[in-house]
């Protein structure tokens, strides 16, 4: 996706989920020239190709491959597992270590360490589990991605968009957009309950087993879905789901909703698929709430995976969100809702004005969230919006400021400077208001002008919106 390709967007203006999503897949698109090498090979048909799958640890241990999924990692940084080994010390390991390793890997001896489990807040309540495999692992797990992904790659659906190189969150929007456009305004929104967690071993291992014939692969992945978790000091051993956190994650989560990409093709559907965010387009509620009945019977009955009844909707286009967007009957992008609540939160959080820091550290800050936000967002159709959002954002910088200057005699002099008539600084400095209504009274607007905010080198969304999109 083209946040995916280093646009440097900040990932806390996502709820958790999204941003774990979003994490997992700039890891699946930073491929690397392993990867590129090795799809030159796997173009062949019948047994040459089925040959080349029996034969696939060599290539993950490569050391050119290795080389790759290090230099990956690394860039993706991330904490240290439970060997508390960081990611800056694995290159004089692996000198030290590095030829056992690929001895075990080879013969299928190799135990993966257990993943350390860590909890973060969900936007709607509650914590999301993650596992946080060590970095030797990670590495491991990466590898292997690259060595599998090229040969997947030729059988997932195109309508499939998350995890993915050389596709993005923004196809996936245009594509649905273009769905609307074309009169299917009934949006069936599904939702995979806790999908990452109910990911049934033996079926997505058979399913694995069908295109890969590497047995001693085939024994490292399933002993990767099984890696026990660090809780309260035990390893507990894990009998269904895949780790979120880890570099194969993403693509096992694509491998097994493939099948669901290709029963959707054979119906006819018009659908778009971002990892288990998927939405079915029609052109009427009827239709929809059919096409629900049916999908959700064959993934529960088909994939064995659990359909969240409350969150899964039939409903028209601009009334639900996909990816943070929602679609206008026109087909037209806007920025749903809950994603203009979580950015005011981001502000916010950002303003406060208990702080301490100096305005220019504060509008460091909110230079990168907010580049990285339109960024994301530039698809929307807002300029109005956009506007509003630019004025909001420098009455908050305008309150912050003021709150600085704690003091009456230190506002009335800071006004003064800025070009305000002094008598009209003793007004606004003597003034009971609150510092909300200060910051919205003129001497405040004279003083911290759209010069002012200039000259602060203020990120201003109206006008990079326009750049963005020219």
């Amino acid at each position: 996706m083209e946040h995916q390709q280093g646009i440097g967007y900040q990932l806390d203006m996502f709820t958790e989920h999204e941003q774990e999503l979003i994490r997992q897949s700039e890891e699946c698109a930073g491929v690397s020239q392993a990867k590129a090498g090795l799809e030159k090979q796997i173009k062949g048909e019948g047994q040459q190709k089925r040959a080349l799958t029996e034969s696939l640890m060599p290539v993950v241990c490569s050391r050119q491959n290795m080389q790759a999924a290090y230099k990956q990692v690394k860039r993706n940084k991330g904490v240290a597992g439970i060997d508390q080994m960081p990611i800056g010390n694995f290159a004089t390991w692996y000198n030290n270590q590095g030829d056992s390793l690929i001895t075990e890997l080879l013969s299928g001896s190799y135990e993966p360490n257990g993943v350390k489990e860590v909890e973060i807040p969900k936007a709607s309540g509650g914590k999301r589990k993650l596992g946080i495999p060590t970095v030797t692992d990670r590495i491991l797990q990466q590898a292997i991605a690259q060595v599998l992904s090229p040969i997947y790659e030729q059988q997932f659906s195109a309508f499939s968009y998350g995890f993915r190189p050389g596709k993005s969150a923004h196809q996936a929007l245009k594509q649905a957009s273009k769905y609307v456009a074309e009169g299917r305004t009934t949006v069936v929104d599904m939702d995979l309950k806790s999908f990452f967690d109910e990911v049934n071993h033996d079926k997505l291992m058979y399913k694995i087993s069908r295109t890969i014939k590497d047995k001693v692969l085939l024994r490292l992945i399933r002993k990767y879905l099984r890696s026990g978790v660090l809780v309260g000091g035990l390893i507990q051993q894990r009998e269904k789901g895949t780790p979120q956190g880890s570099p194969l994650s993403p693509l096992l989560s694509n491998i097994v909703l493939d099948d669901l990409d290709k029963e959707l093709e054979k119906r006819g559907h018009k659908f778009v698929r971002y990892a288990d965010d998927f939405s079915i387009y029609v052109s009427s509620q009827k239709a929809g709430e059919r096409v629900k009945a049916s999908v959700s019977h064959y993934l529960g009955r088909t994939l064995k995976l659990k359909v969240n009844e409350e969150k899964s909707v039939v409903s028209r286009s601009h009334q639900t969100k996909f990816l943070g967007y929602t679609i206008y009957p026109d087909g037209n992008l806007g920025l749903a809702p809950s994603s203009l609540k979580r950015f005011k939160t981001k502000v916010r959080e950002i303003t406060k004005r208990n702080r301490g820091r100096k305005i220019a550290q504060i509008i460091t800050e909110l230079n990168r969230f907010l580049r990285g936000w339109l960024q994301y967002f530039k698809l929307i159709r807002g300029k109005k919006l956009l506007n509003n959002l630019d004025g909001w954002i420098r009455r908050k910088l305008r309150c912050y400021r003021i709150k600085q200057s704690k003091k009456t005699i230190s506002l009335k002099r800071l006004l003064h400077s800025l070009g305000v008539p002094s008598w009209q600084s003793w007004i606004l400095a003597l003034s009971g208001k609150g510092l909300w209504r200060k910051s919205g009274a003129p001497q405040a607007h004279q003083a911290f002008n759209l010069k002012w905010f200039e000259e602060q080198n203020l990120y201003d969304l109206s006008k990079n919106y326009h750049l963005l999109n020219n």
